[in-house]
């Protein structure tokens, strides 16, 4: 078990004095088996003159804040500190039924999942099809876990990262086309893919730990929100995919929402109101931390 703190620090600067209308704040993680919050702390300025709590339709908590007055700046500063337990385990433990593909899910799970299995965007030429098809292996059974964890890998070695702050995340066809993108846009090609092969999926909002003893970033995606997805496997549940750094499991990373879609779990948005066209610009440090003391013995694999 290990505990993290995460400081992840929001600013919006207004070139000229603003109204803010309601914003919506995704930042408390999801407590679980493998992550418990044990500290949270939400600073905003200026001081919102509502501020609730809801849980959305993926039972995701969200903080529902509105205001009063003028401002030429929105800071928002989120604290929290967790216990994360990794999974330290050789394999996982996937129905018999599931061992290869394709498997079909339970009737009785089907329903639910169904929303998740759905492609969410078009691939008119197939495109997608041919690509992800690739993994698979004619003419003999194809292993689920190597299947998914050489898809995840091809994404990670295959593309090139690239930090993007503009909102917005690139189509699963278009990361495809330029071989680049953000881990919003990798998280979404592999959904995509997976959704293509029968896989039901869902997009993973959260933060990242960057292990640096050695001095060197072990991981891509530090120093802001991260991104990546969940494949939902027959006896072992939601699994956790990062196909930016190539992890399979749950190891640095800090889950806060899970949804459809990216669109669905923007960490921060919000509006403002304006006489005239006002620029604005955004600036998100995120800091996350182990403590008591930094130790990276060498994360085992975890294999399907």
């Amino acid at each position: 078990m290990t505990v993290f703190s995460v400081n992840h620090v929001t600013t919006y600067a207004y070139a000229e004095p603003v109204r803010l209308g309601e914003h919506r704040m995704m930042l408390r993680p999801r407590d679980s088996n493998d992550q418990r919050l044990l500290e949270a702390s939400l600073a905003i300025d200026p001081p919102p003159k509502t501020l609730r709590w809801i849980h959305d339709v993926f039972d995701n908590c969200v903080a529902v804040a509105t205001f009063s007055g003028e401002t030429r700046e929105l800071r928002v500063e989120n604290r929290i500190t967790l216990e994360h337990t990794p999974f330290e385990g050789d394999e996982f433990l996937l129905d018999d039924s599931a061992r290869f593909y394709p498997f079909a899910y339970d009737a009785e799970e089907t329903p639910d999942l169904a929303r998740s299995i759905e492609r969410h965007s078009p691939d008119p030429s197939g495109e997608l099809d041919r690509w992800v098809r690739h993994f698979l292996h004619p003419g003999r059974p194809t292993e689920t876990g190597e299947l998914l964890m050489t898809l995840n890998y091809a994404i990670k070695e295959g593309f090139y990262y690239e930090r993007r702050v503009e909102k917005g995340t690139q189509s699963a066809l278009e990361t495809l086309a330029r071989r680049r993108g953000s881990c919003r846009d990798f998280a979404t090609l592999m959904m995509e893919a997976a959704r293509a092969l029968g896989f039901a999926a869902r997009f993973v909002s959260g933060y990242l730990y960057v292990p640096d003893c050695d001095g060197e970033n072990r991981h891509l995606g530090g120093g802001s929100t991260h991104a990546w997805l969940q494949i939902y496997l027959p006896g072992s549940g939601w699994v956790e995919f990062d196909p930016t750094n190539g992890i399979v499991g749950n190891r640095d990373l800090i889950r806060v929402a899970v949804a459809r879609e990216a669109r669905q779990a923007i960490p921060l948005y919000g509006s403002y109101f304006a006489d005239d066209a006002t620029a604005s610009t955004m600036d998100v440090k995120v800091r996350v931390r182990q403590s008591p003391s930094c130790e990276f013995p060498g994360a085992p694999h975890r294999n399907l």
